[in-house]
């Protein structure tokens, strides 16, 4: 898995901001929203893949307007672990805020007025997650560039990865 080794590897590398704790609080932060909302492991897992696509495609999208420097600022700005709407807002408007919810609900059976809540608590943790691979010297960001997947062959699903590092990390 490319992406679930692209963690790993900024987590290895002393040239990457990624380290242990930092997944550690991604990880757990996931953890526990899914707890606090009852969420069994596959609904999140779900929830984190179908987000994890839509981020992905509005990266693309800020990409194809903005350049890899456009994106790179968004992920730095809005990566976190707290909630911030605003994440959200800098990807998604309020229409496809709603259709996001929407969809996510008919695949795991959760309300879409529960989803669109959880958006601004996970969304900054994915920007997170996928800031991790920035190098030390913050001139490129390995682990984005393959969440982008520049090669469009479709090797990309972010709850696949979670998954893994949290049992990597166990």
């Amino acid at each position: 898995m490319g992406l679930f080794d692209q963690i790993i590897g900024a987590i290895a590398n002393p040239n990457q901001q990624a380290n242990p704790d930092q997944m550690s609080d991604i990880l757990g932060t996931v953890q526990q929203i899914a707890s606090s909302n009852n969420l069994d492991a596959g609904t999140g897992e779900t929830m984190v893949s179908m987000l994890g696509g839509h981020v992905r495609s509005a990266l693309q999208q800020q990409q194809a307007e903005g350049g890899d420097s456009q994106v790179a600022a968004i992920v730095n700005q809005f990566g976190g672990i707290g909630s911030n709407p605003a994440a959200v807002s800098a990807l998604f408007s309020p229409d496809q805020q709603a259709q996001i919810a929407t969809e996510i609900a008919q695949r795991t059976g959760l309300p879409a007025g529960t989803i669109q809540g959880l958006l601004a608590s996970l969304v900054p943790i994915l920007l997170n997650l996928l800031g991790s691979g920035k190098t030390t010297e913050g001139n490129s960001n390995p682990l984005l560039n393959n969440f982008l997947d520049s090669n469009n062959d479709g090797n990309v699903d972010l709850g696949d990865a979670m998954r893994l590092a949290s049992r990597f990390m166990q």
